[in-house]
């Protein structure tokens, strides 16, 4: 039997949170009533002229450097032809052969080793408008009655990332996707939201032979609205591939549709090439010729990326790659989490608080004061649950001290426990026996009927010691 390895790229389109639009003057952002954040440069209108976003330029250069890009001594805005009602110019300006940034890398830790992904290009250009089809089962053109074109986000600065086709399995592609939109936000260029389309990503699939030279095919997904949606719609790609191969097919150059509940791809359209753009020089932009103290102001302004952080907690904190990553999920957790490690508290143990309870209170981790949540991390054993969630619930709060939680205390006196322990076998006489019968999993009933009845003040671990000398047969 055949093994099949797969060969994935992506391209990601990122929306940049600047003020105003690409070439004019329009507030740029998400929402607003339709059709009212538009000019005659952004709808077209014969005669305007496009200025190009000087934020816009300076903040790809900056997502050039997160990527390890070099940066363009010079670069071109091109017309990329095609039309398409969200496209009110019938061209796209964007950047073709002369970008601004290029020849990047990637790096993605993972549980065994780093996986290092190739950047191609990271370049600028203007999104489309949103074409909104009303009518028929998907949202999708197919089956749609009529569809409505809102301009307001036409002209909104995009960069456009692609990949080379180095990822080799569905769970890097999201792994790699998940750390770019992390990386992405925390250098402040654009909030990344997928369920706002700030952040849209296509994949392109193909697979070979283990040990095969070359690349075969390529198909292309597109309208996949989360990260897991991305996953998924790979691998039924991948799926449906490996049988084309298997059953003697040939596997077609096209556009594809992953659909969710089916688990399946559908096709949309035959692929287009870069010639089917007929693609030239945007005659009224000059090059672009970025300043190297520009470029050299924009390097310094990278902070620690989310990659190298992971590392960094693995190797200082001696974590888990999986408590590093989960801790990187923001910088304001992570932040959050070496305050509190910095100030003596086991590296572990707050790790564990930090991604599990705190965490489910949803409280901005930067509204947190990191020495005093500390205190009360490296007094947790002793003081009852309820008070110690009751504490996380409110250590956002600016007066929030640890002394104020620490003063309610476990109780651990096992001669005001043990008349409690008794009490409860006493009365639970079917339970015992069916303990002593070999039912051990019913010793969580017991301290349960034990923790109510003192209202979550007894300590478990003296709990657990006094029932298991009382339940011996």
């Amino acid at each position: 039997m055949t093994d099949w390895e797969p060969v994935i790229g992506l391209e990601i389109h990122v929306q940049l949170k600047t003020n105003t639009k690409m070439f004019c003057g329009c507030e740029s952002g998400f929402g607003g009533e339709p059709n009212t954040r538009t000019c005659p440069v952004c709808l077209a209108f014969p005669g305007a002229l496009p200025v190009p976003n000087q934020t816009a330029v300076e903040w790809t250069i900056k997502l050039g450097h997160a990527l390890n890009c070099r940066i363009a001594e010079r670069a071109v805005f091109h017309r990329k032809n095609y039309f398409y009602p969200d496209n009110p110019k019938g061209y796209q300006i964007s950047q073709y052969d002369e970008p601004l940034c290029i020849d990047g890398s990637f790096v993605v830790p993972g549980p065994e080793s780093d996986a290092q992904v190739g950047i191609v290009r990271a370049h600028l250009e203007e999104d489309a408008a949103k074409t909104i089809h009303v009518g028929g089962a998907t949202g999708r053109i197919v089956g749609s009655a009529h569809s409505n074109v809102d301009f307001n986000r036409g002209g909104t600065p995009l960069v456009e990332i692609v990949t080379q086709p180095d990822l080799r399995s569905a769970d890097q592609a999201k792994r790699f996707l998940q750390l770019l939109r992390q990386t992405i936000v925390e250098i402040g260029i654009s909030d990344a939201e997928m369920e706002k389309g700030t952040l849209r990503a296509d994949a392109n699939v193909s697979v070979r032979e283990v040990g095969e030279a070359g690349y075969r095919t390529r198909t292309e997904l597109k309208n996949m609205n989360s990260f897991n949606h991305i996953a998924r719609g790979i691998e039924a790609e991948l799926r449906r591939q490996i049988d084309t191969w298997e059953s003697g097919g040939e596997v077609v150059q096209e556009t594809l549709d992953y659909e969710v509940k089916s688990d399946t791809v559908t096709p949309r359209r035959r692929k287009e090439e870069a010639d089917d753009y007929r693609y030239f020089p945007e005659p009224d932009l000059v090059p672009l010729e970025p300043q190297p103290d520009v470029v050299e102001r924009l390097r310094t302004e990278v902070p620690e990326l989310p990659g190298a952080r992971i590392r960094r907690f693995e190797r200082e904190y001696e974590l888990s790659y999986y408590d590093a990553e989960v801790l990187n999920g923001s910088a304001g957790l992570a932040a959050l989490y070496e305050q509190v490690a910095l100030a003596g508290i086991d590296a572990k143990a707050a790790s564990n608080v930090l991604m599990n309870d705190f965490v489910a209170t949803g409280i901005d981790p930067a509204a947190v004061n990191g020495g005093e949540l500390g205190k009360l991390i490296a007094a947790r054993a002793t003081i009852p649950r309820e008070t110690f969630t009751r504490a996380l619930s409110e250590s956002a709060d600016p007066e929030f001290r640890a002394e104020t939680y620490l003063g309610d205390t476990l109780v651990a006196d096992t001669a005001e426990l043990e008349p409690l322990v008794e009490r409860v076998l006493s009365d639970s006489p079917g339970q015992v026996a069916a303990y002593r019968g070999g039912k051990e999993g019913l010793l969580g009933f017991f301290v349960g009927q034990v923790m109510k009845e003192t209202q979550g003040k007894a300590d478990p671990k003296v709990v657990n010691e006094l029932l298991r000398e009382k339940l011996k047969p």
